[in-house]
């Protein structure tokens, strides 16, 4: 069986008892928020080469400390797969944005609009107090670009993204986290919904760079 399968097992063998006994569930919770930059490639980049917003998370941590407290409720048969696993990061809800873009209009051009990212997965390249993890994921991005210089545009569209992230643990429960992330989208022209006719005169691909500080605390809800 693919390891990549492991956590989602894992999950369901830990909530599925106790959802048949409405159990009180306790798990840490990592809730992350800061300043992020994004680069729009093409016209708009060589408009205004920087917009603003912010990057949020808000996570479940099952870390290895809570697996190995909470083995008595992995079901035999899965627990080679909870003592093979660092952590397990699970968001609580899809309706949570990954990022918001919120950029006024401080000389020609601004933006504003947000990020979704349905599907994503993070693979650590190492471990210990400085994590370093590779991402990708699938992403649904709305944005509105008012401009004096450019045509005003909705753009909507999905893409997939892939991106580094380095995580320093500078408490148990207070984090730092740096990255970046590239973004490559369904290309769309300037003042349309359509395909451009030329790729570098629409909106195809959005880099992100982003520093994040995070909280942990345990939360506990009745299931």
């Amino acid at each position: 069986m693919p390891l990549r399968s492991a956590p989602l097992l894992l999950l369901s063998a830990l909530l599925l008892p106790a959802l048949a006994s409405a159990q009180r569930f306790t798990v840490p919770v990592d809730v992350g928020v800061g300043p992020a930059a994004f680069a729009f490639f093409g016209p708009v980049f060589e408009d205004q080469p920087i917009h603003t917003g912010l990057k949020l998370s808000v996570q479940a941590v099952l870390d290895k400390d809570w697996l190995k407290k909470n083995q008595r409720r992995v079901p035999p048969r899965y627990r080679k797969y909870a003592a093979s696993l660092d952590e397990v990061r699970i968001s609580p809800s899809l309706l949570i944005p990954d990022t918001l873009i919120i950029s006024p209009k401080l000389r020609d051009t601004g933006m504003y609009g947000a990020t979704w990212k349905p599907l994503s997965l993070g693979v650590p390249l190492s471990s210990g107090p400085a994590r370093l993890s590779l991402g990708v994921g699938a992403l649904l991005t709305y944005a509105y670009l008012h401009s004096n210089t450019l045509p005003n545009t909705h753009f909507v569209r999905p893409g997939a993204e892939v991106g580094l992230d380095l995580e320093l643990q500078v408490s148990k429960s207070f984090l730092v986290s740096l990255g970046w992330e590239s973004a490559f989208y369904v290309p769309q022209e300037l003042g349309g919904l359509g395909l451009p006719e030329r790729l570098r005169d629409g909106i195809f691909h959005v880099g992100q760079a982003y520093l994040q500080f995070h909280v942990r605390f345990p939360y506990t809800v009745q299931l």
